[in-house]
Formats: structure tokens, C-alpha cells, sequence
């Protein structure tokens, strides 16, 4: 199996971590390139003035409290929403030197050795997360960036199976995917939860060559279930059980994490039905746009490298 390590090129925000002055996000954007493992070069976007208050305050009452976990959490997300996934990960880093048993800093490190395609750490940190949690509470996660009803549809437990069973599922170890996603669905009858984690569970299924266990996994989708943010996830469960056709899947312009999400879901149907010259277009498209921390960009990545040898 091909595998390349990804390489940030980190300097501006440097001068950040040790307290000078920050630089504009603009000037940040520009000094900080992402190689992926297909040796391509992805700079980071210019967050909007929105993102970047939000980041401000958050590094504000990080300085004020910085032994408050809760500030140490926030401000570790606000770094990572502006693209700045190394700087969050030294953030959540710095935090479990002083809590070491906290699932929330592993649970949010994790994904961001996701973002950096660093799979085996991110499995090592969101399998430290699962213990930590082991006969807890569930609890709701608060949305950083909240959906149209500003109502949260995760918790906890919930993300923290679903980032190790995605980790599982980048490095293609399908069984250990499946039984972590199998374990995040359960922690929710929140349909956003249930659609979300049905589709990368049938898409593992099929991935497995088990046609009839990927049919018996969709039995909780219905047709008209009230979803809050997660419609691409629903929209490809619904195809799959067959109350929509494929042309009415409209994924829209690449580059959102929406789009990528149902235009990976698209291209896995063409790669395990036969059809490796359109699943490869598909990802091809997925990887000419420019939201490159996305799941489905990720994905997509990681089979070209896999099943292409791209």
C-alpha cells in the first residue's frame, strides 16, 4: 500500500503561538501550504471576518484561563476552523499535559491528526477517548459552527466512534470501521446520527463485498425522517434503499464539504457496482476543489492513492 506522509510548511503563525502580535489571515493563508499525499499543494482559505473574531476571543479567554479546559477546548477548535491544524493540535497537546484523562482533548486532537492524514495517531488518540468514556454519561458536543436551526444533533460519545471508525476507514481496515461506526450509531436516535453513520456503514459493507449485510444496515432509514443538517448523508442513504433515483442527486459546485461528502458517496457506488473509469472521474472532481480537511475530499484522496495508485 502507497503511503506518503503529508508535510506542513509552517511559519507565519509561528510568531502567534509565542504570544507577537498575530498576523492578518490573509498573510497566514499565503505563508502556509499543505502537501497532500498525492503531492499536491493546498493552501489554506482566508477565513472570513466572522471566523476570525470568533478565533480572537477564543485565544482571548485562553490568555485569561488558560487552565480552564473549556477555554483550551475552544480555543484549540476556533485555530483548527481556520485551517491551522497543527497550531490546534500543540494547543490540545499543551492541554492534556494538565488533563491527561480529558476525552475531549483526545477526541478533538484526533480528528485533527485526521485533518493531517495522520491516521495512526488519530486512531491512537480516539481509541484513548472510547476508554476514557467507557461507562460515562453521553453528553450533547456544543456546534462551533451551528446549523440552520442552531440545534447540535452530536454528543461525545457519538463523534468520538465516528472520527476512529472514519480513521479505520481512510487506512482501509474496514472491519474495525464498521464495528466503531456500528458503536456511534448507537449512541443516538437523532436521525442526523442515524444518517450519517448508516451511509459510511453501507458504504463499508459494500466495500467488504457483503451486498446483504449492507441492505440490512439501512433498515432504520425512512423517507421522511426530520433531518436538521446531515441531508447529503440522508439524500445518498435514501438512494441506496431506492426511494431516489442517482440523477436526482444533486451534489452542487465542488468544494463545499457537503458536495464532496455526496460526490464521494456517488463515486464509491460506480467503484464496488464495476464502473472504476466514472469512479475515478468522480474523485478526480472531488480533488480538483479546494476543501481539502473535508471527509469526502479525504476519501477520495486516500482511494486514489489506494485503488488508482495515483
Amino acid at each position: 500500500m502507497r503511503t506518503l506522509m503529508p508535510i506542513l510548511l509552517l511559519a507565519a503563525f509561528m510568531n502567534g503561538c509565542q504570544g507577537e502580535k498575530s498576523e492578518s489571515a490573509e498573510a497566514i493563508a499565503d505563508s502556509q501550504v499543505f502537501i497532500s499525499p498525492l503531492g499536491k499543494e493546498l493552501p489554506l482559505l482566508v477565513p472570513g471576518k466572522k471566523m476570525q473574531n470568533e478565533y480572537e476571543q477564543a485565544k482571548q479567554a485562553y490568555e485569561a484561563g488558560p487552565g480552564n479546559v473549556d477555554n483550551i477546548i475552544w480555543y484549540g477548535r476556533r485555530t483548527a476552523y481556520l485551517g491551522r491544524y497543527r497550531e490546534a493540535i500543540e494547543i490540545y497537546t499543551r492541554g492534556l499535559e494538565k488533563y491527561p484523562d480529558e476525552p475531549r482533548l483526545y477526541r478533538h486532537r484526533g480528528h485533527r491528526y485526521i485533518s493531517l492524514r495522520e491516521y495512526a495517531k488519530a486512531i491512537a488518540d480516539l481509541t484513548k477517548a472510547s476508554e476514557l468514556i467507557a461507562g460515562t454519561e453521553d453528553q450533547i458536543e456544543p456546534d462551533g459552527l451551528p446549523n440552520a436551526r442552531n440545534i447540535p444533533v452530536s454528543t461525545l460519545h457519538g463523534n468520538i466512534w465516528y472520527h476512529l471508525g472514519l480513521a479505520y476507514y481512510l487506512q482501509h481496515t474496514y472491519k474495525q470501521a464498521f464495528d466503531a461506526f456500528m458503536k456511534a450509531r448507537g449512541t443516538s436516535q437523532n436521525m442526523d446520527n442515524i444518517a450519517a453513520t448508516t451511509h459510511w456503514l453501507y458504504m463499508i459493507k459494500r466495500r467488504m463485498g457483503e451486498g446483504r449485510e449492507a441492505e440490512e444496515v439501512l433498515e432504520p432509514i425512512t423517507n421522511d425522517a426530520d433531518i436538521i443538517e446531515n441531508f447529503d448523508y440522508y439524500n445518498l442513504c435514501r438512494f441506496y434503499k431506492g426511494f431516489m433515483p442517482l440523477d436526482s442527486l444533486q451534489p452542487g459546485n465542488t468544494g463545499s464539504p457537503g458536495s464532496d461528502a455526496l460526490k464521494y458517496g456517488i463515486a464509491n457506488w460506480y467503484l464496488y457496482n464495476g464502473d472504476t473509469t466514472r469512479a475515478r472521474e468522480a474523485m478526480a472532481e472531488i480533488l480538483s476543489g479546494k476543501s481539502w480537511s473535508s471527509f469526502g475530499y479525504i476519501a477520495a484522496e486516500s482511494d486514489m492513492l489506494n485503488y488508482f495508485g495515483q
